[in-house]
Formats: C-alpha cells, structure tokens, sequence
C-alpha cells in the first residue's frame, strides 16, 4: 500500500518537504498559491533528489519541456487514468531507489551520506571535513577520471582558497586511513575510485 500525504498549497508542501523524506513527489501545477515549477525548482537547487511526477491541464509542448527542465522526472497530463498514475509513480520508485541510496559502497569502504561517515570493516573512519569532502567527491563520480584541476576548483569552492599540493596531501592521507588503492592515480589525468 502506499502512504500518501496530501498538502493543497506551495507553502504546506515546502513545509513538508523540509520536515519529512518522501518516496515521490506528484506534483501539480496549477496551486493557490503560485506555480508548481518554483517549488520545483527550489527543490532541485537544494539538492532534493526526489523523483517528480508533473500533473499538468497544460497541453503545450512548451510547458512539458518547462517541466522536464525545471528537475521533473515524468509528466502525466490531465485528465489521466488512476491505473497509468500508478504504474508511473511504481516506476519512478524503482528507478530512484538505486540512485537515492544514502550509502554507497566502494569494496569495504561504506559513506553514509546523510550522516557524513565513513565506515571500514564496521568501523568509522575520522576524516576531516576536507577529506571527505574529497572522497565524496570522487565516490559520486565513481568510475570517471576527475582531473586534478576539476578537483582542486571544486574543494576550492566549497572552503574558499586551496594550495597546489593540498590535494595530494589529502589524497595520501585518504589512502593511508582507509586503504592505498581506494584511490587510482590515472597518470597525466587525474584520479578516480572505483565503483
């Protein structure tokens, strides 16, 4: 079965949003209180990943294509059948729940997301914020090549400022606190954790 909660304004379902996790979102667009699109878009710049389903009376391409632009996943317009809505909504549930897993697991090595931890062979790690904002970072590309300038600019952004060498030394400290070939140096490229 599943738990639904119905909120009737942008307001209340923001509210709710920020108070409580959900599986999908069915999200209409035409609200009391303002567009659909804005909360939307709000969402997905606070980096809600939460699959979206869009109910629409809009008919024009223009609006689905707004729609899908704005961070929706799927769009049904109105009037729809209840069996479609469902099978839609089962669909969306099952392809996020890879995607939104709050753990990934790179061999022993286990991040859990939503708390910040690090665990190896059931113990946690200490990482400094640096660290494992690094190792976050290379986990969620798990399997690409980053470059080291693509590294250096994103750790840079996050804390303001970053010397040439900090992210080897963050590097060899990743890789002596949890394990020497957690992390692929690719030579003239950059580095990358396997999946």
């Amino acid at each position: 079965g599943l738990n639904i909660q119905w909120e009737r304004t942008l307001g209340d379902a923001d509210l709710a949003l920020r108070t409580h996790t959900f599986d999908v979102i069915l999200l209409d667009l035409g609200l009391p209180d303002g567009d659909g699109l804005n909360l939307l878009g709000g969402l997905r710049r606070r980096d809600v990943r939460t699959p979206v389903l869009v109910l629409t009376a809009r008919e024009s391409v223009e609006d689905r294509v707004r729609g899908l632009d704005s961070g929706a996943d799927d769009y049904l317009p109105k009037p729809f059948a209840v069996p479609e809505l469902l099978s839609r909504v089962k669909a969306l549930v099952r392809r996020s729940a890879g995607f939104a897993s709050q753990e990934w697991v790179l061999g022993n090595v286990t991040i859990r997301t939503e708390a910040h931890q690090v665990i190896m062979d059931g113990q946690t790690v200490e990482l400094s914020p640096r660290e494992y904002q690094l190792l976050h970072l290379l986990a969620r590309n798990a399997g690409r090549v980053m470059t080291r300038a693509y590294l250096e600019e994103s750790l840079a952004e996050e804390a303001g400022g970053f010397e040439s060498n900090a992210l080897e030394v963050l590097i060899h400290h990743l890789r002596r606190k949890l394990r020497a070939d957690i992390i692929r140096t690719v030579r003239g490229l950059g580095y990358m954790v396997q999946p």
